[in-house]
């Protein structure tokens, strides 16, 4: 059984000369100026969502990060109190 993809439109006026450019670049790697276009948006897409998401660090800041998940403070009494009803209404459930 074929699956079935939805697909939606998109439209966009353009320039001569970025329609001619697209069209020279899809020519140059063999697609049609819409493949070309497509996989450009996409890429470029992932890339800023990419961006917004992934929180790069450097050499000196991972090593920090890292050093404060090993050696992390032992638990406050409030942050024990806490736990310990959390863990009692999840057993109680609610009332």
């Amino acid at each position: 059984m074929a699956s079935v993809v939805s697909t939606a439109r998109l439209e966009a006026r353009i320039s001569t000369d970025l329609h001619a450019l697209l069209k020279r670049a899809a020519e140059i790697q063999g697609r049609t100026v819409t493949d070309f276009v497509v996989a450009a948006v996409q890429d470029a897409a992932q890339r800023a969502v990419e961006q917004a998401e992934v929180i790069r660090l450097s050499r000196a800041d991972q090593e920090c990060f890292a050093q404060a998940l090993l050696s992390a403070p032992k638990p406050a009494p409030a942050l024990k109190r806490a736990f310990a009803r959390h863990r009692k209404l999840l057993r109680t459930g609610p009332e």
